[in-house]
């Protein structure tokens, strides 16, 4: 694929579905069904596990989709740029790390020039219940907005955060950085799942994320191209305001 601006993606580029299921000909067989309803994917630790991560993510290209690679790396510094070298030229969009400053300027250092590093500040199932069991006894959006700034001064393109901090992170950041925003839940969802922190797609966008990472409520629905396309419907309607 040519050079690509994350910033000037289409909006049907702004949807990104997490293909977290158990092996590769699962994930096949959804994208397959979804077709042009989605062109960007993510692909985790579920199918790294797999043994077929590498096989399915070059899959993804030749079809013409983009990649998020979801991997969340957390290790020493040098071990992180290791892995980061093995990942930046596999055609992957995205790569997550966690939010640490060593990791992040580690990851940073060796994203290549194609490939985002995209830092975790605090993961969608959490809450600051949680928080408070790790030692962390801040708000959950004050320790968002502090990881959130770390890694852009860390040298990250920018951050995934809930849709609830998305405001203040676009108002904290300006413009420039990534905001890439899981937990969106459509408004009629009433599944329950370990999500805590969730939003709507159009307010997420129009709170500033610039891309939004849904899971669930397009893989368990009855009919999961028409569920995202209705997704599809709300981004666009979301970025035309």
């Amino acid at each position: 694929m040519s050079h690509y601006d994350p910033k000037l993606a289409p909006p049907r580029d702004r949807l990104i579905l997490a293909l977290d299921v158990a092996d590769a000909d699962s994930a096949r067989a959804l994208v397959t069904e979804l077709g042009d309803a989605v062109r960007f994917y993510k692909i985790g630790l579920e199918l790294a596990m797999s043994g077929e991560y590498f096989q399915l993510l070059d899959w993804l290209l030749q079809h013409d989709k983009r990649v998020f690679a979801d991997l969340k790396f957390y290790d020493v510094p040098a071990t992180v740029a290791a892995a980061v070298r093995q990942v930046r030229n596999r055609g992957a969009t995205f790569l997550t790390v966690h939010g640490d400053r060593a990791i992040m300027e580690a990851a940073a250092s060796e994203k290549g020039e194609s490939m985002r590093v995209l830092a975790v500040t605090v993961l969608t199932s959490l809450d600051k219940a949680d928080l408070e069991e790790m030692g962390i006894h801040d708000d959950v959006r004050d320790v968002v907005l502090r990881r959130a700034q770390l890694a852009v001064e860390s040298g990250c393109d920018g951050v995934i955060a809930s849709g609830h901090e998305a405001k203040d992170l676009r108002s904290t950041l300006g413009p420039g950085p990534l905001v890439v925003t899981p937990g969106i839940r459509p408004a009629d969802n009433t599944s329950q799942d370990d999500q805590k922190r969730i939003v709507t797609p159009g307010a997420a966008i129009l709170d500033g994320a610039d891309f939004l990472v849904v899971g669930r409520p397009i893989r368990g629905a009855s009919a999961p191209r028409a569920a995202a396309e209705a997704i599809q419907a709300e981004i666009e309607a979301a970025l035309a305001e």
